[in-house]
Formats: C-alpha cells, structure tokens, sequence
C-alpha cells in the first residue's frame, strides 16, 4: 500500500527563499508536502526528477483572466508555463460589482484597455453576479486547471457607486467616496486580495474614452485605501501615469501608501524621456519608503513590455486605414487575396490612418519600429532590425515596404515592438530593477490584450534569460530567480500558503528540464467564445507541474486534471502545517 498520494525522486529542490538547492524527495499527500528528504515510503505515483530542478508553482500577481475564468477551464497561457496560481482583476478593471444595465459600459471598458473583443465577452460572460461578494460566490463553482485569487477593480467600483457620472469626469461626492469605502471592506472581507487602480492615460474604451479610475482625485484614492484599513487586508495595486512625471506620481504612490498603512505594489517601467528621472527616481523612492517603514514594492517585467502586429493580430500599419477596415471582417485568406490585387494596394497606400482614439493611432504609427520575427523569438532586436531601417535599406517607403513584409507567410507574419524596459536599446535597467529587494517580477498581463501581447510566458523568460543565459556580471542566480516568482510574489499579495517547498505547505510543484527550457514564437489560436482569436506560447522543458497535489500538466500536455479553485484571502493563511 502506497504511503503517499505522489513522491517526486532526486530532483534538485529549490524551497522558494533563495536558498541554496539541495537533492531530496518531495513527498505529497491530500494536497500537502508532507516530506522534503530522503522518503522512503512508496507513492500512487512517482516522478523521476533526476538532472531536473524542482521548484514550487509559481505565483502571478498581475493577470486580467477575470472574464476567461467564467467560461474556461485552462487558464491558458499562464498554466502552460508554471504558473499555478493567477491574481487577477489587475489595472482597475474587471467585471465587478457590477448592475445589469451596466454589464454593457464594463465590456466596452475591458475591450479598449485589454483587448479583448465585445463579442467574446458578450457570448462568453455568464453574468450570474452583481456584487463583488456574488462574484466570488460564482468563481466558487469554477473548476480550473490553476488557482485564482481576485481583486476589486477601482473602474468596475466607481460605475456601480456613480453609474453615468463615473465616466463623465465628475468628482464623487462624499456619499460616494464612503459607499466606494465601505464595498472595497466589503470584497476583502468576502476574501479579495486587495483593490486595484489606474493611472495610465492608455487606458481607454475601443473608442477613445478613458478609465472611469483616471478621473481620479488622490483623496478618491486614499477613500479606496480607508476600505482596506477598515478591513485590516488586502494590498493596494496601481499603474501611475508611464509619461507623468516621476516625481509626482511617486509622491501620489507614496500618499496612499502612508494613509492607510496597507501594503501598496505599482507598475515600474523604464519609460523612454519620462520626466523626473524615471524608474531610477521611483527604485530610490521604494529604498527611503523601506526605510521609513511604508511597505511599497515595484512590480517588474524581466523583458520589454512589448507589442505585436501583424494581419492577424489586432494591429498593424494599416488597420486604421479605410480600404483595409472595409476588409478587416473577413478571414485572413481573405484579406491577403484582396491586398494581392495591385487596384486594392493602390488604393489603400494613398490613404491615411483615421480613428477617434489617439492611442490606437499612435500604436499604429509605431509600427515603424517593429522588428519581423521568424521562426525564433527576438526580444532585444537592434535598431537596424527596424521595419523602418530595412525599409531605408532597401531604399523604399515604409509603407510599401510594410504591405509586402505583412503578407508574409501567407498573412502569418509576426512583427514585435519593444517598448517600455527598452530605452537604452538593452536590459541593463531591467537587470538592476530586477531583483532589488523592493520589486518584484510581474505585469504578465495573463488573460488579456488576446491580438497585441503575449507576456504570460514571463516565468520561463526571466528562467531562461536572466537564470541560465546571461552572461555572469548580470545573471540572476538561479534561487533568487525562483524566489521571485514563488515565496516574493506571493508575499507580495498576503498569501502565506504557497510559494515555498517544505514540510506542511500547499503541494503546488514544477519539475523543470532547465537546459531544455526554450520559448517558442506566439502563435494565433481561434478557440475563444464567438470564434474570438489570440495568441499562444508555448514553451519547452516543464517535465511536470502539480497544483495541489495533482499532476496537472506532463511534458507540456494536460492531463485533464482540474483541482485549481478560487482562493479567498482567509484561505491563502498557513495551513495546519504536517507532522
């Protein structure tokens, strides 16, 4: 009779706190390790972790998948690279509270600022909730390949307390600010993680319109913040404005911080020409705020926050052109064999980009400084990767250098745009973001921005680059790297149940072939509600992920298993620890 429900044999076993690796067993039984050693007891099932790491399942603290949870079981892209447990409800945006009759305004708001079509949301979610309590009384039910944890979106907050009057720049009354207090209180007692916000003038419905969270006053903030107070819970999460100035949004950071006393995490990017001195302004805000005691932590992309374009994807040069939006319905055979037609091409390169949304304008117009990917992906291309230098070389203009380059591989082309995290051509201000005891990595975005990114494979990135790849004056050392993704980022959002491998704590595991661990170019799948589209990545070298126990992925593939379920705040404490 077997003695344990699954041991993991001779792996090296990283715990999670950056300590040194050692090789042992991991034994696990009804969901817990139970053992972490020599086990000598047999399991139901035994994998052989020999030459492989073993690490515990990573924790994603900035995801979007509050929609894709409601009608799916595999919280794909994320679960396809370690991850086993997801935050969501990240940037202030999210489908609750939320009254019927303005189910439409929340949909409008997630199409624009995460990119996910009307129509996938229309056909996919289920509704069956207003409150924020009802909302995770129905994630309840959910039956998932990975845990999720959520957080109360400041937009979603604001329409259901000022209805019309939150999009149209009015300042909430006090009767507002209280009612907004007391239903963060409410959504942290019922077990959200915090409550989340945003600054970022990006940040607009399909049409133009911004946030409901920008019209924003710091005491409507510090209001949000009350309600954690009042809850004694829950972490504050905000995205500051990337083109404001440094030194402005930190000091609005830092007084929400100081006001509440509650843990606060922030979007930090190395933003080109940001006034103030940027993210080495805001690194040595966190340092002084550690040290006067006010806990604030950067989250930190491993990479450039980059974007994609292509015929298929959501953007490129020419989506905002008329003769393309005429064709822009159809399917991408299509759409290539109408731009084949010299009458058609003629047509379109006469005309100029038109829409009613200046940011949707300007992604377009930076198509320029895309990089065409071919079989392997390149996130730290030169500047002569250009579309727009191998236009010049080529001695054409971009744009009819561009229309040949998109009809590549039958309309499959996949250009990429580093953006953010890339000013100086290099990661050197990623690697000293990287790391720093007051950051932490994150914003993979899971969940969302379906056509334009694909950052859920941050895990097996920053592993890859920064763990095994770079060279030795940048390496993140190995149990650091593990660290980040496990023990700090869950630290980060007050779980105190996961993210480490050791006698007691929840059995969410990774068996890892690092040398084999490899990305591969995103890929477009049309397996959303409606036929919606998005990209996938896969990655190679996860032997095995478990969550809770159960084995849920097996080289890549999904065993069908299904224990990952909603985790409210009360639950994510320790756990009665094994003997």
């Amino acid at each position: 009779m077997a003695d344990h429900d699954l041991v993991i044999r001779g792996g090296t076993v990283h715990d999670g706190l950056g300590s040194p690796p050692r090789a042992a067993d991991v034994a696990i039984r009804d969901g817990l390790i139970v053992a972490v050693g020599d086990v000598t007891g047999a399991g139901k099932r035994e994998i052989d972790a020999r030459g492989k790491i073993v690490t515990p399942g990573f924790v994603d603290i900035h995801t979007h998948y509050d929609g894709q949870v409601t009608w799916e079981e595999r919280l794909m892209p994320s679960s396809g690279h370690g991850v086993t447990t997801v935050v969501m409800g990240n940037c202030g945006v999210g489908f609750a509270p939320c009254r019927p009759h303005q189910r439409d305004m929340l949909v409008k708001l997630m199409e624009g600022v995460e990119d996910i079509p009307e129509v996938v949301m229309v056909d996919g979610l289920p509704w069956n909730w207003e409150s924020f309590p009802d909302y995770l009384d129905a994630l309840d039910e959910r039956r998932l390949d990975i845990d999720i944890a959520a957080q109360i979106p400041h937009s979603a907050l604001r329409i259901y307390v000022m209805g019309e009057r939150a999009a149209r720049r009015e300042a909430p009354t006090a009767d507002d600010l209280a009612k907004m207090r007391a239903l963060v209180a409410e959504g942290i007692d019922a077990g959200a993680f915090g409550v989340t916000t945003s600054r970022n003038m990006m940040h607009r419905t399909k049409a133009g319109e911004l946030a409901p969270s920008l019209h924003s006053d710091v005491d409507e903030l510090c209001a949000l913040m009350d309600g954690l107070t009042d809850a004694d819970a829950g972490v504050f999460q905000i995205i500051p404005a990337p083109d404001g100035d440094a030194g402005v949004e930190f000091d609005v950071l830092r007084t929400v911080a100081e006001h509440g006393r509650r843990p606060l995490s922030f979007t930090l990017l190395d933003v080109a020409g940001q006034p103030g001195g940027g993210w080495r302004h805001m690194l040595a805000g966190l340092e002084r705020a550690a040290a006067d005691g006010v806990e604030m932590r950067g989250q930190v992309a491993p990479r450039p926050v980059g974007m994609f374009f292509g015929l298929d994807l959501s953007l490129h040069l020419f989506s905002c052109h008329p003769s393309y939006r005429a064709i822009a319905h159809l399917p991408l055979a299509e759409r290539v064999a109408r731009m084949h037609d010299p009458d058609f091409r003629r047509r379109l390169l006469s005309e100029q980009p038109e829409d009613s949304n200046p940011v949707t304008l300007n992604l377009v117009a930076a198509f320029r400084a895309t990089c065409p990917w071919g079989d392997t992906p390149q996130y730290e291309p030169a500047r002569e990767d250009r579309v727009e230098s191998l236009a010049a070389a080529a001695g054409r203009s971009l744009e009819d250098y561009s229309y040949d380059l998109l009809l590549g591989d039958e309309g499959h082309a996949v250009f990429y745009l580093p953006a953010a995290n890339y000013s100086g051509g290099n990661l050197d201000s990623v690697r000293e973001m990287l790391g720093h005891p007051n950051t932490v990595m994150g914003l993979a975005d899971g969940g969302a921005h379906y056509g334009l990114i694909c950052d859920a494979s941050f895990p097996t990135y920053l592993l890859q680059r920064w763990a095994r790849d770079a060279r030795d004056d940048q390496r993140l050392p190995l149990p650091l790297a593990i660290a980040e993704l496990t023990s700090k980022a869950a630290a980060t959002v007050g779980m105190a149940d996961r993210g480490r491998i050791a006698e007691g704590w929840k059995a969410d595991i990774n068996v890892i072939d690092l040398d084999a661990l490899r990305l591969h170019v995103p890929r477009v799948a049309y397996d959303l509600p409606a036929g919606g589209k998005r990209m996938q990545q896969a990655s190679d070298g996860y032997v095995a992920t478990i969550v809770s126990g159960e084995i849920t992925y097996l080289d890549g593939e999904h065993t069908g298993a299904l224990p990952g379920r909603l985790v409210r705040r009360s639950r994510a404490q320790p756990l009665e620890r094994a003997a």
